[in-house]
Parts: structure tokens; C-alpha cells; sequence
């Protein structure tokens, strides 16, 4: 899977599982998913986000420390994912 492609899907799984009323192509690698200036996921969008990474893409978020920093912004989900993914390999 090439890169370009990991972050299609990323917003694909945000759009679905979160229901959110934005296309995935309308969301900017670099846009903060929570927070009033980005996509404003809260805490429950975020427990959400982790199953969904789960069940999507076989990675696991441990504890909320590395959910703050992994789950940021696509990029930072992307970089996550290929890493655990390096890791497990």
C-alpha cells in the first residue's frame, strides 16, 4: 500500500465511523481533528477513533498519553500506523 493511499483510508474510516459530515477529501492531512479549529472530535469521537483504528488497520492506541500524540491529525495517524506496522514486522 503506498503512502499517498494509508491516508486516503484514514479519512475514509474518520467519515464512516465517525459519521462526520465532511467528505474525506475535504480533510487536510495537517487539520487538527480536535479542538474548535479543526474537526472538533471530542473524547467519545476519540474512543471511536481508537476501535476504529483497531478493527481497520490492526493497530492499537495503549493508553491516552500515545493517543494524544498519534491521533492529532491524519498525518499523525499515518505516521503511527507505518510505525506499529514496522515494529510488528
Amino acid at each position: 500500500m503506498s503512502v499517498p493511499d494509508l491516508r486516503v483510508q484514514i479519512k475514509e474510516m474518520l467519515v464512516k465511523n465517525l459519521m462526520l459530515q465532511v467528505p474525506p477529501e475535504q480533510i487536510g492531512d495537517d487539520l487538527p481533528l480536535f479542538g474548535p479549529d479543526g474537526l472538533g472530535l471530542d473524547s467519545i469521537d476519540a474512543l471511536e477513533l481508537v476501535v476504529s483504528m483497531e478493527k481497520t488497520f490492526g493497530v492499537g492506541v495503549p493508553s491516552s498519553e500515545v493517543a494524544g500524540k498519534a491521533l492529532r491529525t491524519v498525518n499523525t495517524i499515518h505516521d503511527y500506523i507505518l510505525e506499529k506496522r514496522a515494529a510488528a514486522a
